[in-house]
């Protein structure tokens, strides 16, 4: 990808109460855009050209780090990439940044943005405070901001785009209690993890989705909660850096070493935990893991037998659609009603954030060759090694490859 004078390219709601509107879709100057229009193909990015050569000026991106989540840089920044250049972006007109997990980073890079002439901002704010210095500097430049993945709680972005979150986590959760079931857990003892629900308004709201689920079959999830005889609560309000939620579960597994089922909140927070249990010998189907992100080491987590499944969000269809609200935006013009359905309430300011709203899917290893193969997020060459789980003890553990002729994945 070219740099937007020569900068480089170093390369994931909702708050309280959401509206989803049920409304048909639209035809605009720019061909028929909606919420639910968007492929894997991006067919739908170029009925934006002519929007894209309506408007002047540069788009920024600005993706918060590498470390929460590999998506940042396997899916956001290259898909975001391709929705805004199928919409006829110059590529001089393009710059897509990572804040690399550093707040002053990210204010910076938008700092930059602005500097440089760009008339639209899509950022993933590291936390609410920068998210709102970001966005008063965009307002007093007249540079408008689309919210991805994260709301900007208590900011001003003129849309946000993401996944309802709640549901993620609702999903998270059922698919915690279908495989305690399937993997016939008996006296399930659940560890309850969470993301970083201090910074991160998203993963509070993943928690109320799997503690509603956990709670209505038993069991006394919440944040920072007391535990009861099924359920350790983690102690503290949770991360997304993955080590460190290895460190936490192995203060709480040598406290309580009968947990025997673990919810954690995304797939690289998972990962680390799997691996330190493998060395121990874990065998599969014994302990379930939970995840969202829909990661290629999730994956073979779960075609292998530790982690249920994970939570589908398919990124490209978000990239398009915080792509085409920047197109319009970028001319001046109001996105259609079809592309904006439904709103975000901001629990901080009450304000009704017009928002584009989709639908994530749970993936389990039956599923995996129908939807994250068929879809192009994961390719079988990179899934169906000859490589096995490294489990201290057992020389019967299946390659990835023989995982994958289990459940027809090619």
């Amino acid at each position: 990808m070219k740099m937007k004078k020569a900068r480089a390219l170093t390369a994931v709601a909702l708050a309280g109460a959401f509206t989803v509107l049920a409304i048909p879709t639209l035809s605009s100057a720019g061909g028929t855009v909606s919420a639910t229009t968007f492929n894997s193909n991006y067919s739908t990015m170029s009925d934006l050209t002519s929007i894209t050569s309506a408007g002047t000026g540069g788009i920024g991106v600005i993706l918060p780090d590498e470390v929460s989540s590999n998506r940042y840089v396997d899916f956001d920044a290259p898909n975001l990439t391709t929705a805004l250049t199928k919409a006829g972006l110059p590529a001089s007109d393009l710059s897509v940044q990572n804040a690399l997990g550093v707040d002053a980073t990210e204010i910076s890079i938008a700092q930059g943005d602005i500097a440089a002439g760009d008339k639209v901002l899509i950022m993933d704010p590291l936390d609410a405070t920068t998210g709102i210095t970001i966005e008063q500097l965009a307002a007093k430049a007249g540079v408008k901001v689309v919210d991805y993945d994260r709301i900007t709680v208590g900011g001003s972005a003129q849309y946000y785009v993401s996944f309802n979150n709640v549901s993620v986590g609702t999903l998270i959760g059922q698919g915690a209690v279908s495989c305690i079931a399937a993997w016939k857990i008996k006296k399930p003892l659940v560890y309850v993890m969470n993301g970083s629900t201090t910074t991160d308004n998203n993963a509070v709201l993943f928690a109320q989705g799997y503690d509603a689920v956990l709670n209505s079959h038993g069991y006394k999830a919440k944040v920072g909660g007391s535990s009861s005889a099924k359920t350790i609560n983690e102690t503290g309000t949770g991360t997304w850096t993955p080590s460190q939620a290895l460190t936490d579960f192995q203060g709480a597994y040598a406290k309580n070493p009968k947990i025997n089922a673990v919810v954690t909140p995304n797939d690289e927070n998972a990962a680390p935990i799997i691996s330190y249990l493998q060395k121990k010998g874990l065998k599969p189907n014994s302990i379930p893991f939970t995840g969202q992100d829909a990661t290629l080491t999730g994956f073979q987590n779960i075609i292998s037998g530790y982690q249920c499944g994970t939570v589908y969000k398919p990124v490209w269809q978000e990239a398009q659609a915080a792509a085409a609200l920047a197109i319009y935006l970028r001319a001046g013009q109001t996105p259609p009603a079809a592309l904006v359905n439904g709103t975000t309430k901001d629990p901080s300011t009450s304000r009704n954030v017009p928002s584009v709203l989709l639908t994530a899917t749970w993936v389990t290893a039956p599923k995996v060759e129908s939807t994250v193969i068929a879809n192009g997020v994961i390719k079988a060459s990179a899934l169906c090694t000859g490589v096995k789980p490294a489990v201290a003890g057992d020389k019967k553990i299946t390659s990835y490859a023989a995982d994958c002729k289990k459940y027809k994945i090619k």
